[in-house]
C-alpha cells in the first residue's frame, strides 16, 4: 500500500509531498487494527442479536425496556 506524506514548512510556504510504501510494521498494524474492528463488529452485532430476541421473548420493545430499567 502506498503512503502518501504531506509536509508544510510555515517559514518558507514550501509544502513537499512524499509517497513510499508502507513498511512491514506499518503493514502488520494495519492489519491488526482491520482484525480487532472486524472482531468487535461482529461482537456488537451478536450483542445486538441477543438483546432483539430477548426482547422478543419478553414480549416488549427498546423503549419499555429502558423505562423498566431507569
Amino acid at each position: 500500500m502506498k503512503i502518501i506524506e504531506k509536509e508544510f514548512n510555515l517559514q518558507t510556504n514550501e509544502e513537499i509531498i512524499i509517497e513510499r510504501e508502507e513498511t512491514a510494521a506499518e503493514t502488520k498494524a494495519r492489519l491488526d487494527h482491520k482484525k480487532a474492528n472486524e472482531a468487535a463488529l461482529a461482537a456488537a452485532e451478536i450483542k445486538a442479536t441477543e438483546k432483539a430476541s430477548l426482547l422478543a421473548k419478553l414480549g416488549i420493545t427498546d423503549d419499555e425496556a429502558k423505562l423498566l430499567l431507569s
